[in-house]
């Protein structure tokens, strides 16, 4: 091997070194953008809602206990807004927090709970259902958002955006949004009529195709008749 090839030998393995050492850092900032806790040796659950926007179905929230004493090395790289993450890395997610955390609850409200109460309440009560769901009781709840009902005489704090902040709640609406979309595509399933809206692609949400749908064959059983578009056509 000639001088000129050992040298170009060497170059490109010093290359590949600091492509690694790059991608490590990156790895690492990319954990430690999301907050382990809130308060420090305090036992937190993170709370978010999925499908509060829909024009049907159920509203879907999750509780998630994380455990603190988690190295950062040791946390996905991958989790954050659940808004952010394609479907299959959802669903490894889903696995891997569910084997994670301390404890962890998935709860729902139907659509016609949203219209007898509101959506605001039917949230309110889906996140309550969810924290009955934990075997533990917790020192503080985490929530998403700028509102909250008190659950409990517990002490909780509402943290706008906090799905992008810390890993409690970023875990909590992975699941909820999990739950929802799998339900979602059980009740296309057992009725594949239901395609005419899109829901495949849209989860329920107010798109253009899907309201087009609700113009051109009107509601459906599951749709909210309080929201939007629908208020016409019930």
């Amino acid at each position: 091997m000639t001088k000129q090839n050992m040298t170009e030998q060497n170059m490109t393995k010093q290359n590949m070194t600091e492509q690694n050492m790059t991608e490590q850092k990156t790895r690492k900032k990319k954990t430690s953008n999301l907050k382990l806790y809130y308060q420090k040796n305090e036992l937190e659950v993170g709370v978010d809602e999925v499908a509060r926007g829909c024009l049907a179905g159920r509203v879907y929230s999750a509780a998630v206990i994380w455990p603190q004493e988690l190295d950062s090395e040791e946390i996905h790289p991958i989790i954050k807004d659940s808004k952010k993450l394609s479907a299959r890395r959802r669903l490894i997610l889903k696995d891997y927090i569910e084997e994670t955390a301390i404890d962890y609850s998935v709860a729902w409200e139907d659509e016609k709970t949203i219209d007898e109460i509101n959506i605001l309440n039917a949230t309110y009560n889906a996140m309550h259902k969810a924290l009955d769901g934990l075997n533990i009781k917790v020192d503080r709840i985490l929530v998403d958002g700028d509102k909250f009902r008190l659950y409990r005489m517990t002490p909780h704090i509402c943290i706008p955006g906090g799905d992008a902040k810390y890993i409690p709640i970023a875990a909590a609406s992975i699941l909820a949004k999990v739950y929802h979309d799998q339900y979602i595509d059980k009740l296309l399933e057992e009725d594949p009529e239901l395609k005419k809206y899109g829901w495949e692609t849209n989860m329920c949400y107010g798109t253009a195709q899907h309201m087009d749908a609700i113009r051109k064959y009107g509601l459906s059983k599951y749709h909210r008749k309080t929201f939007g578009i629908c208020q016409e056509y019930c």
